[in-house]
């Protein structure tokens, strides 16, 4: 099934490309751009992106390695108390 029509990428690439960079390295992290950056081409319109990433979600080597889950323990974006300062502007 072809996925991104811009760039004539199908499942079968994107299986192979994930299956490819996880042989090289177990540890990477596979993100959409390394697989574009892996199948030589650059997304274009972002027209298939939901479907591309449904796509690489049903691949069984999209799983995290198990040395890298749980690695931010304590701070998150959701955990700082980044509040902002008022401003001088009068109401």
């Amino acid at each position: 099934m072809i996925v991104c029509h811009c760039q004539n990428i199908s499942d079968h690439d994107i299986h192979a490309a994930i299956d490819w960079m996880r042989a090289s390295d177990k540890q990477t992290i596979i993100t959409p751009g390394k697989l574009y950056r892996a199948l030589g081409k650059a997304a274009d319109c972002g027209g298939c992106m939901p479907l591309f990433l449904a796509t690489m979600r049903t691949n069984p080597n999209m799983t995290v390695p198990m040395q890298l889950r749980n690695l931010r323990h304590g701070t998150t974006q959701e955990n700082h108390d980044e509040r902002r300062q008022k401003s001088n502007r009068i109401p």
